[in-house]
């Protein structure tokens, strides 16, 4: 057994292994991070086609989401007897499977049948989350964890900043029949079935690769720095609870944002610009969320993740606030600019809340990633609002969220001896 870090040992593992390992782990971060992002871009459009309110065109996130609360769990359950390798490969294969399904939801122009492919995309994508954020946390020493998994997170950023581009040219713009024809109506529903086509055998590919791939084996042990750590359950931690709470408030803040941003963009007073022009602009958000992982990872080296983390949020929360009050450019740069800022929160909370959880890990990761249901409730809670007092003003549901991530950044994350 080779160098252990608070929460995992690796065998076999260290130097060049974990180097390959983490280059691996990139392109899976990458790839899953395109996929997630094409939501935000999926709502307008199938809003569009079926003529969908606020709340019920919302429900392409909750069903998304939703996964991540029934799945996360047994997916941790899972991890921790097959391991972190096997667990990438079935997640993989149960995205490719979603991505598929995608098909003849279009053939059909069955919005139920869209929103079931959804939750079994999501179902590949939660395994993946739980199978591959302790892991990163697990290739190095523990006192960078938060840093490593930024890094990685910034590709993931990668993968959301280039998605709304080809998005918006692939589905938005993929239609050439007139507006309000029987034809074009087909054509909107049939646009997504060659890019998640494309998507499905790119996740086969990866599946067939990870199989082979020989990476350090990581294994979970008693973390002997923890008092009491032998008994009870990862729900013994009041750092691990605060952070689920921390994820499910961030998820929610970033997802309603992104959700909701074309439309933003859309209204005359903002901006004006149609959903083919604005789906672009969402690359400045995600984009900025990329940006902000790589100068995250180098500041988090020097400076601790909490205090990192509360900084952010204020910023964040500032920046909706400028949103809402304002109009034209200014509001609608503000509110991309969030992106930026969001950058570091989800690696961070996460890396904070599983730190010391010893031998309940793939436990606690579980949790967290159950916790990213907040992707699911928090949009549609947004929808209500936006359709009772309009959508500028239903942004105060993301600075509330931003106000919870600073407390957790400055005392929710302390690790409490029990």
């Amino acid at each position: 057994m080779a160098v252990t870090t608070p929460s995992t040992a690796r065998i076999g593992g260290g130097g060049q292994n974990d180097r390959f390992a983490l280059v691996s782990l990139t392109f899976l971060f990458f790839i899953w991070g395109f996929i997630t992002c094409l939501n935000d871009i999926l709502i307008p459009h199938l809003k569009g086609i079926f003529d969908l309110s606020y709340t019920q065109a919302s429900l392409v996130q909750f069903c998304f989401f939703g996964a991540y609360f029934i799945v996360s769990l047994p997916a941790g359950w899972f991890v921790r007897r097959a391991g972190y390798q096997r667990g990438i490969v079935v997640g993989l294969l149960i995205a490719a499977s979603g991505c598929v399904l995608f098909y003849p939801a279009a053939a059909t122009q069955t919005y139920e049948l869209f929103l079931g492919a959804l939750f079994v995309l999501a179902s590949g994508i939660t395994l993946l989350q739980v199978s591959a954020n302790p892991y990163v946390t697990a290739l190095g020493n523990a006192e960078t964890a938060s840093s490593r998994l930024t890094m990685t997170q910034a590709f993931n950023s990668l993968g959301t900043a280039i998605a709304p581009y080809f998005g918006a040219l692939l589905i938005l713009g993929g239609v050439t029949a007139a507006v309000g024809t029987p034809e074009y109506k087909i054509q909107e529903a049939q646009s997504v079935q060659l890019p998640y086509l494309a998507l499905a055998t790119a996740l086969l590919v990866m599946a067939i690769v990870f199989a082979y791939l020989k990476l350090p084996r990581v294994t979970e042990h008693e973390d002997n720095q923890m008092v009491n750590a032998d008994p009870g359950s990862a729900w013994q931690y009041s750092h691990l609870v605060l952070g689920a709470l921390g994820i499910f408030v961030y998820v929610g803040g970033e997802v309603s944002i992104g959700s909701y941003l074309v439309s933003f963009m859309h209204q005359p007073e903002i901006a004006g610009l149609s959903e083919v022009d604005a789906g672009k602009y969402l690359s400045y958000y995600w984009g900025g969320a990329m940006v902000g992982r790589f100068i995250g990872a180098v500041v988090m080296q020097k400076v601790p993740a909490g205090k990192v983390l509360a900084f952010n949020a204020v910023i964040a929360a500032l920046l909706v606030v400028v949103a809402i009050v304002s109009t034209g450019p200014m509001a609608m740069w503000a509110l991309l600019a969030v992106g930026l800022f969001n950058s570091i929160m989800f690696p961070t909370i996460f890396s904070l809340a599983v730190t010391g959880l010893g031998r309940f890990t793939s436990n606690g990761s579980g949790v967290l990633c159950a916790a990213i249901v907040g992707g699911a409730i928090v949009p549609v809670l947004q929808g209500v609002l936006a359709d009772a007092i309009g959508l500028q003003l239903s942004f105060m549901i993301p600075v509330l969220c931003y106000a919870y991530i600073c407390f957790y950044g400055l005392r929710g994350s302390h690790i409490k001896e029990s």
